[in-house]
């Protein structure tokens, strides 16, 4: 067995950013062989992809359901580009495999499938991932193993309000073992995320939340925040990520509605070329 990540390592920023980056490089071939994809928030989630996968989580890709292991819960089933994305960086999937991106058949469908190596709930309904991931953190309590639980969910969830009950159970059953990191962007399936969700991080505290609010494209930010919520002291924890859809491609920034994406072959080189530009 061979375990990935535990302890944590020192932090080695440039070379998460460099991984944050390559994440960037995958999404964008992935969705330019298939011609779409649910792309913006994908690329705005690289930076803490590559900060949990290749600095906190514990895991063994070569046994995906290794009972001690951590697990990351993608709540946005549609965010499955960066998710592919990352398993492959990290060796639970063969390179080869991710342009089968969204083919009939394949086993990297557009939302997350559990049959995928490392994907551990079918994602799509959203509202759906914190309630599960407190059940995990509770089980994990209960037997008593070391493990953690980390969920990503989106700020369009908060408008559903199973997220609400399963925040309350969390704070309720002391899950100081599960972190939540909400990807805040602002946006949904089709325009600005339009019920008033905010001050989010004091709505978390108000709701028994250990909460911090970062910028969730500063991988300096992430790390702290991460190396922040490994206090057990009977808290779940809450990383409040202000994201910007489309980050490091500044034409599907400026773009209005670039949650799903669809383009022809001219147009992917050129927002390949603007990602290599700004990192240039």
């Amino acid at each position: 067995m061979s375990v990935t990540n535990h302890p944590p390592a020192a932090p080695d920023l440039p070379g998460l950013r460099a991984r944050a980056l390559n994440l960037r490089r995958t999404m964008l071939d992935m969705a330019s062989g298939k011609g779409e994809g649910y792309i913006a928030q994908g690329l705005a989630i690289a930076d803490m992809l590559a900060a949990i996968y290749f600095h906190e989580l514990r895991y063994d890709p070569a046994t995906p359901d290794w009972p001690d292991r951590d697990r990351f819960v993608l709540s946005t089933g549609h965010y499955s580009i960066a998710m592919y994305a990352v398993l492959a960086e990290a060796g639970y999937l063969p390179k080869d495999e991710l342009p089968s991106y969204g083919l009939n058949g394949s086993r990297l469908p557009m939302s997350t499938f559990e049959d995928t190596p490392g994907v551990e709930m079918v994602g799509g309904s959203l509202g759906q991932g914190l309630g599960q991931a407190v059940g995990m953190a509770l089980a994990m309590k209960i037997d008593k193993r070391g493990s953690r639980v980390f969920c990503e969910f989106s700020d369009g969830e908060l408008q559903e309000g199973s997220t609400w009950e399963a925040a309350m159970s969390a704070a309720t059953f002391r899950c100081d073992n599960l972190v939540v990191l909400i990807d805040c962007n602002g946006i949904q399936a089709d325009g600005p995320v339009t019920v008033a969700i905010e001050p989010v991080k004091a709505k978390m505290e108000a709701f028994g939340w250990d909460s911090v609010e970062i910028n969730g494209n500063d991988m300096g930010a992430l790390i702290a925040a991460l190396e922040g919520a490994r206090a057990a002291d009977g808290r779940p924890k809450a990383i409040v990520m202000r994201t910007t859809p489309g980050h490091g491609v500044p034409t599907l920034v400026a773009r209005e509605r670039a949650h799903f994406v669809r383009v022809d072959n001219t147009e992917w080189d050129s927002l390949k070329a603007e990602l290599e530009s700004e990192h240039a």
